[in-house]
C-alpha cells in the first residue's frame, strides 16, 4: 500500500497529521527539494504540497509530472489560495480528456 505525505510550511500542514497523513514541514526551498526527493523515491503514492512551496520547487516537480507515481497535488497554504492547484488539475484533465471541464470560466 502506498503512503500519503504532506509537505510545506508547518502552519499550513500540521492539521493533516490528525488525519493520519505523514507531514513534513520545511522552512526553505533547499530543504523542500531534499525532502520532496526522499518522498518521491520513498514509496509515497500521493504527495500533497502547498502552492507556495510548489512554486519554489517548480523545476523539481516538473521531473515527476509525466510519472504515474507519485501523484503530486497542490493545496492552499495559510497564505491563501493562489489558484495554482486548481489550474494544475484543470490542465491535467484537459490533457486526459481533450476538453475544458469548467465551462464559462476563463
Amino acid at each position: 500500500m502506498y503512503k500519503v505525505a504532506v509537505i510545506g510550511g508547518y502552519d499550513s500542514i500540521y492539521g493533516f497529521a490528525a488525519l493520519g497523513l505523514d507531514t513534513y514541514p520545511v522552512e526553505n526551498s533547499a530543504e523542500g527539494v531534499k525532502i520532496f526527493r526522499q518522498l518521491a523515491d520513498g514509496g509515497y503514492g500521493v504527495i500533497y504540497i502547498t502552492e507556495a512551496l510548489a512554486g519554489e520547487l517548480s523545476a523539481e516537480l516538473e521531473k515527476y509530472k509525466e510519472q504515474y507515481l507519485p501523484a503530486v497535488i497542490q493545496i492552499p497554504g495559510v497564505s491563501g489560495n493562489t489558484g495554482a492547484g486548481i489550474a494544475g488539475v484543470k490542465k491535467s484533465v484537459e490533457q486526459a480528456i481533450g476538453s475544458d471541464i469548467i465551462f464559462g470560466e476563463q
